[in-house]
């Protein structure tokens, strides 16, 4: 078996699976978002405990500092045609790299050739293929230019994950309460679990709030293909870090009180940004990140962290990994899985202290 500090270069992605009863898998939201079970697990001596997320604010103590991605999903997911032979194409947007050129996933990839244009919601967007790249990437220059974002917020379909195969009611439950800067291919989804009663709470509780930004992309969702953990290349996600947040994460640091992130990505922009300064200080800035968390990663700038179950032989099971401990978090999810806790992203949540 591994050991939770064992080198990345040593770690096979199979020591990352585990079996999953498909029944688990939560195909839509609860009608409360707050009414989600939550699986605390205490790294000091790996005890668990079975609470309600509305228990989360009693969990943590004045002083703490919990910050949260803002991030806005977009309806990037977008199904049509190729204009030359009418063959069915579905196109994923995953971010703008500028003069109108989008990064993107297209389904079939065997179709998105170099040259081909792409005839999208009934011709509301219309794409030219600039090139293809492995893993169905390509590049897409994409019409209309201006407006883009309205026409995608009016025609464009979620982009919810492939394991949810249930159509979504309302698609303001794929997003966040507090979402804002739109910018994101999947929701970050430890955030779902919040409502305005549950920040309220916090707040009263005398919990600092800090939101930071990570548009979430393939560097979050893609899957693992290699079979050893060094040899997956994580793709680069681009993050924000205003100067209040990183305000409010120093002075809990310096007055000894916790920094929890909600979610992966906020995990790794913190540890991004921390790791970038001598001091290991969180300071304001913006960028990309291609971090990829694995055991044997050392911490910088998250105490506790607010998360879902995630995927097997996924990246986000082994930044959860580094974080606690393989064997500490596989038995968790074991335990989960014999209670019944719902999965990934419309599931339970984890608060790992």
């Amino acid at each position: 078996m591994m050991d939770p500090t064992q080198a990345p270069a040593e770690a096979a992605v199979a020591d990352f699976d585990y079996h999953l009863p498909p029944e688990l898998i939560a195909q839509e939201p609860l009608e409360r978002r707050d009414a989600s079970r939550l699986l605390v697990l205490h790294r000091s001596d790996g005890r668990l405990e079975h609470r309600q997320f509305t228990d989360l604010p009693s969990l943590l103590e004045p002083g703490d500092c919990l910050v949260l991605n803002d991030t806005r999903v977009l309806r990037c997911r977008l199904v049509g045609r190729r204009a030359d032979t009418g063959a069915r194409m579905e196109v994923l947007l995953l971010r703008e790299m500028g003069e109108g050129v989008w990064e993107a996933l297209a389904r079939p990839a065997r179709r998105a050739r170099p040259g081909a244009r792409l005839e999208l919601e009934a011709g509301a967007v219309r794409t030219l293929v600039l090139e293809r790249a492995q893993g169905g990437l390509v590049r897409l220059a994409v019409e209309p230019r201006e407006d883009l974002l309205a026409t995608l917020e009016r025609v464009g379909r979620v982009p919810l994950p492939p394991y949810i195969t249930r159509p979504l009611a309302d698609a303001e439950r794929y997003q966040t309460v507090y979402a804002r800067r739109e910018g994101s291919a999947a929701a970050p989804t430890a955030g779902l679990h919040f409502t305005p009663e549950v920040l309220a709470a916090l707040g009263d509780r005398g919990v600092v709030l800090a939101w930071i930004t990570l548009h979430v992309g393939l560097g979050t969702f893609a899957p693992v293909r290699a079979e050893r953990v060094a040899d997956h290349r994580m793709h680069e996600e681009w993050y924000a870090v205003g100067p209040e947040a990183a305000a409010a994460v120093e002075a809990a640091r310096a007055r000894g009180s916790r920094v929890v992130a909600v979610g992966t990505t906020v995990c790794r922009t913190l540890e991004t940004v921390a790791g970038l300064d001598p001091d290991g200080r969180v300071r304001p800035g913006t960028g990309w990140t291609d971090l990829f968390i694995v055991p044997g990663y050392r911490w910088r700038a998250v105490d506790a962290l607010v998360t879902n179950f995630h995927l097997p032989r996924s990246t986000l099971l082994m930044l959860v990994s580094a974080f606690a401990g393989r064997e500490v978090i596989l038995g968790a999810y074991r335990e989960a899985i014999r209670l019944g806790y719902r999965f990934y992203s419309f599931g339970d949540a984890m608060l790992i202290l």
